[in-house]
């Protein structure tokens, strides 16, 4: 088995694919130059990796962010305003200081989505 010498607590990807961030097709914007700046600035990438991807679908639902985690993925959609990719990012940074994935703060509970049936 190969292991790394990086041990993180999750990875978040943040699609901005055909449809995520798409303002050309009236999606809402993800601020990926912001996230990734800020994502730097707090120190949070050897710990919690920030991917941002081509597609990940489903693409009937806009700005799509998945974590992963040992425990699982969790899927969230939706994601229109800049004050929430900042909440996301302020959660990644106190879940760092924690050590580990804290729950999701309570205002993404209406985001999540179930991508599998």
């Amino acid at each position: 088995m190969l292991e790394t010498k990086r041990l993180v607590i999750g990875q978040m990807i943040v699609c901005h694919g055909c449809c995520c961030g798409a303002t050309q097709k009236d999606r809402p914007e993800v601020p990926v130059s912001w996230l990734k700046d800020e994502w730097r600035k707090r120190g949070l990438l050897k710990r919690f990796q920030l991917t941002v991807s081509g597609c990940v679908g489903p693409c009937d639902v806009p700005n799509v962010v998945v974590v992963n985690s040992e425990a699982g993925s969790q899927w969230l959609g939706n994601i229109a305003h800049f004050d929430q990719y900042r909440s996301l990012i302020e959660w990644a940074g106190r879940s760092v200081e924690a050590g580990h994935l804290l729950e999701l703060p309570r205002e993404f509970k209406e985001h999540r989505l179930e991508p599998w049936r």
